[in-house]
């Protein structure tokens, strides 16, 4: 069982739906516009309209299997006084010195870039459950780290 917010939700079953309504459609049109075109084992147009099928299918079923098996997050039934999903967390690395902000999010809502991070990945489940001013121990690939929660917020 996987929690994605209402954003995400909303963002992955409007994908889904584009991808069963305008994208397969289209790729199967081509497909069959390929295969129209004679000698299948020596059209480079049909394997790659083939390749597109295979993978929009693929994604199709990739993104059903995480809706079915997902639920929206219900966010006024998390806790405020703790980091748990949804929550904005500051926090410094005692190792560098070096004051962090991440977002604690599902894996289909992790992107570094935006500042969001697992709460499956190292830190993220080592802040999990914590609370301000808790000093938290975090192994990660390049050694062992110490973090110590300044803030906790949310967005809700």
């Amino acid at each position: 069982m996987e929690y994605l917010s209402k954003q995400r939700y909303d963002e992955i079953a409007s994908e889904l739906k584009h991808l069963i309504e305008v994208v397969y459609p289209q790729v199967r049109e081509h497909l069959a516009e390929m295969s129209a075109q004679g000698d299948r084992s020596d059209n480079a147009g049909y394997r790659e309209a083939k390749r597109m099928q295979a993978k929009t299918i693929s994604r199709i079923r990739f993104l059903q299997k995480i809706l079915e098996h997902s639920r929206v997050i219900d966010p006024d039934a998390l806790p405020k006084d703790r980091v748990c999903l949804l929550s904005n967390v500051e926090f410094t690395n005692l190792t560098t010195n070096t004051l962090m902000q991440f977002e604690i999010v599902s894996p289909h809502e992790m992107n570094l870039e935006a500042g969001k991070i697992s709460l499956k990945s190292p830190i993220g489940a080592a802040l999990m459950g914590r609370k301000v001013g808790d000093i938290v121990d975090v192994q990660v690939p390049s050694g062992t780290i110490r973090l110590r929660i300044e803030k906790i917020s949310h967005k809700f």
